[in-house]
């Protein structure tokens, strides 16, 4: 079964936000964590989504962030401000590159570009939106676990979307929350996202399979149950197995990294929903993909 709009999708698993930028409610009774940071633009729908659900904010004791890209924290100031009791919880490298002055204004930047292109802009903002440095109050490791009411959250270490990607999973539930390090579904497909190293993003994607998984929870485009969640990480071995050899086939053929990549982000955009990034930040992932495989081939 596939989730993609915001709801309920295990008794204690909700989906919320939009399906294009989503982050996941766990818990029951009293005590709730926020998987995920998703993107400024979706804090009011996160909002309404929770007084529909029941779920008080005073409940949620922490919010998670499984990686720092911009697109999977940009909510997390705004949401701190109203919920200054929820502990803030990401690996260690997020914690070093959140405070980068760097990495903050870039953030902060494509933010606005979201926030704009969904029509909130600063001369109605139904609250301050606005992203600034995050500081992580709880650093969190391989081997790790958080705990939720009686559920168990076992973090994972999984670079290669990312230097700084985590997973949770949770045994009580057979749910994995692998964000972009499981890749992302478009369809009936999975764009491999091997931005950062693709040698690591094929171990951790190997890694993640290990687990009895019965729900995959991405970040983009909601979560898989059943058969579809209990195949979802072979596929994406699969898939990143045929975009490796593709890289590699069309970077031996040109010999350009420029050309391989533009051909890479046609092929992406093509494939895409239309509500996914934009060309421009996909262009970028796709180079990074593509340098990574041409340094790899220099002999």
């Amino acid at each position: 079964m596939i989730f993609d709009t915001p709801g309920k999708i295990s008794d204690r698993i909700w989906m919320v936000g939009r399906k294009e930028a989503c982050a996941y409610i766990v818990g029951e009774k009293d005590e709730y964590i926020l998987l995920g940071g998703a993107m400024a633009y979706v804090v009011p729908d996160v909002l309404v989504q929770l007084d529909q659900f029941g779920i008080a904010p005073r409940s949620i004791r922490r919010m998670v962030i499984l990686h720092s890209h911009f697109d999977h924290c940009g909510m997390v100031p705004a949401l701190k401000r109203l919920w200054p009791w929820a502990t803030v919880t990401a690996s260690l490298k997020s914690r070093e590159l959140l405070q980068k002055p760097k990495v903050v204004d870039s953030i902060a930047m494509l933010n606005q570009v979201m926030l704009e292109k969904n029509g909130m802009t600063e001369d109605r903002p139904p609250m301050d939106l606005s992203f600034s440095a995050i500081d992580v109050e709880s650093v969190v490791d391989e081997g790790d676990v958080l705990t939720c009411s009686d559920l168990s959250l076992e973090v994972l270490d999984v670079p290669g979307h990312s230097s700084c990607s985590i997973a949770i999973y949770i045994p009580e539930e057979k749910a994995l929350f692998a964000s972009d390090a499981g890749g992302v579904p478009f369809g009936d497909k999975i764009f491999t996202a091997a931005n950062a190293n693709f040698d690591l993003y094929q171990q951790s994607l190997e890694k993640m399979a290990a687990k009895d998984v019965h729900i995959h929870l991405a970040e983009h485009y909601g979560a898989r149950s059943g058969v579809e969640g209990n195949r979802f990480l072979r596929d994406a071995i699969a898939a990143a197995a045929e975009t490796r050899r593709d890289l590699e086939a069309t970077y031996a053929a040109t010999g350009d990294a420029a050309q391989t990549t533009a051909v890479l982000t046609d092929k992406i955009m093509a494939e895409a929903p239309p509500d996914f990034l934009p060309r421009e930040v996909v262009a970028i992932v796709a180079g990074q993909m593509v340098n990574f495989i041409a340094k790899s081939s220099t002999p």
